[in-house]
């Protein structure tokens, strides 16, 4: 079998030059930008760092440790401290895989279902925002945010 190089991405649905494309960028970055410190400073009331509360929030369901620095945008091998620290507090725990015991999964214990909680109901930035789109709006943004970056599958 042939090995294929993929094609290069079509340039052509959002050209550089496009002014639209660019503001697009610019307000998703903006907006990003403002989720993330705001993320950053109810995590801190919390003892926690941004990268930690991220790790909770992604655990809705149990990962493998190698899922989640995917998801995390890191090295695997940085997976392990930050684990290490979660577990510590009792914000987490590490399952071996019922189908594969060589994979540890990470679950959130109660504690950090709770950490996620209190995290998200200090994030007035956040919620302020939220709070001046009516409920039509706020779904159309929900509808919009699922379009652009659909959810990981495992």
């Amino acid at each position: 079998m042939a090995h294929t190089t993929p094609a290069p991405a079509d340039r052509s649905a959002a050209p550089d030059s496009d002014p639209a494309h660019d503001a697009l960028m610019e307000r998703l970055a903006r907006a990003a930008a403002g989720y993330y410190r705001d993320l950053t400073a109810a995590a801190a009331l919390h003892g926690l760092t941004m990268t930690q509360a991220k790790m909770l929030i992604l655990l809705r369901q149990p990962l493998p440790m190698r899922a989640l620095a995917g998801r995390l945008g890191c090295d695997a091998s940085n997976i392990t401290g930050l684990v290490d620290r979660l577990e510590a507090r009792g914000l987490v725990s590490r399952h071996a895989d019922p189908t594969d015991r060589r994979i540890k999964n990470v679950v959130a214990t109660e504690e950090g279902r709770e950490a996620v909680r209190l995290i998200r109901a200090d994030m007035r930035a956040t919620s302020a925002a939220f709070a001046r789109l009516d409920e039509e709006g706020r779904r159309s943004l929900y509808e919009l945010l699922g379009r652009l970056h659909p959810e990981e599958t495992t």
